[in-house]
């Protein structure tokens, strides 16, 4: 769409008329010219031409459309594009799941059978798709932990590499205490009250180098706030004991505790639906930075009628100047009434 930055300009569109109407004529130079008090006698006579009026037309609608190009100029013509989404920054947050043998138990989703991580991708790539304004990152941890994806605000990239995750791809254990070191590394440089972590497992720290309470204690200096989510249902197989208890690894204290120095919350999922409802809780503890903001770029157009308008008036000049040695100059008379015609000197009256 092209709209007027100053259409206000557009006022002085008619001011050329109006100086013509309002201003003072100039006075007629006298000296030097001829005037013929029976001039238009002789162009009715055919022996002079009174000029030409298809000329003077065709001169002004060049000037007025020349000036009309220079107030159009003036008033900033700008081409306005259509609305662009503007991100609004909002939230730092880090997942960070675990991919250790454990997550192949299938004992969260009873309509389908999925394995604890299918659950879980799922739910957390529903998670990410709400974060709109948040820069999200992925931390991928078993025996090794890695960062799948940076912080960033393209969340569709995140759930890509999400959807990637495999069990076991970087190992078997648990390795709680680096995982978490290495979300406080990645974390390090933000800004220190909109850092989250969102720290998933199924089992207890088996591997590493950092204790995950000494890395708590580390996060907890760094002012980032960790939330833990433990995975995985309470009943089991029956065996002729008992049930066996699919989630006799996890240890609740140490993800409790996690969180306590953190000022995060922890939380237990036992299926798909008590997960989902989890990462909806943390949506309202840590809410989105809201709807994105919306501009639409501008082109400024002005050069156009500008350049048109200069074009126009060289244009213009040179066919005044072409006109030039013309000008003054009287047709000869095709033939004379009479001998005091023919005696009388003939000049193109203005």
């Amino acid at each position: 769409m092209i709209t007027l930055a100053w259409p206000w300009m557009l006022a002085l569109l008619p001011a050329p008329l109006l100086a013509r109407m309002l201003v003072p004529r100039a006075r007629e130079q006298k000296a030097g010219a001829l005037r013929l008090p029976f001039f238009a006698e002789l162009a009715r006579a055919g022996l002079v031409t009174p000029g030409r009026p298809a000329w003077r037309l065709t001169r002004l609608a060049v000037l007025a459309f020349i000036w009309t190009l220079l107030v159009i100029a003036a008033a900033q013509p700008v081409y306005v594009g259509r609305p662009v989404e503007v991100p609004v920054e909002g939230r730092e947050i880090m997942l960070v799941i675990d991919l250790s043998a454990s997550m192949a138990q299938r004992d969260l989703s009873l309509a389908r059978p999925m394995d604890r991580l299918q659950v879980v991708k799922q739910v957390a790539d529903d998670f990410i798709a709400r974060r709109a304004g948040d820069r999200v990152g992925l931390i991928l941890f078993s025996t090794r932990a890695y960062v799948q994806a940076p912080l960033t605000l393209d969340r569709r990239a995140v759930r890509a590499l999400l959807a990637e995750a495999t069990i076991g791809m970087t190992g078997n254990n648990t390795s709680i205490g680096d995982a978490i070191g290495l979300a406080v590394k990645t974390l390090r440089d933000g800004p220190e009250k909109e850092r989250v972590v969102v720290l998933l497992t199924d089992g207890a720290n088996t591997s590493g180098v950092l204790d995950p309470l000494q890395a708590a204690a580390i996060a907890a200096k760094e002012n980032l706030r960790i939330h833990t989510i433990g995975v995985g249902s309470d009943t089991g197989e029956f065996v002729p004991f008992g049930a066996l208890n699919p989630s006799s690894d996890l240890d609740e204290g140490t993800l409790r505790a996690i969180s306590g120095l953190t000022g995060g919350k922890y939380f237990r999922a036992r299926d798909q639906q008590g997960l989902a409802g989890i990462y909806a809780e943390i949506d309202k503890l840590e809410p989105v930075a809201g709807d994105p903001q919306y501009v639409r770029p501008a082109l400024t157009l002005f050069f156009w009628p500008l350049g048109a308008a200069l074009i126009a008036s060289f244009l213009f000049a040179a066919a005044l100047m072409l006109r030039l040695p013309a000008r003054g100059a009287v047709p000869a008379p095709q033939a004379a009434p009479d001998a005091d015609a023919q005696a009388l000197p003939v000049a193109e009256a203005r």
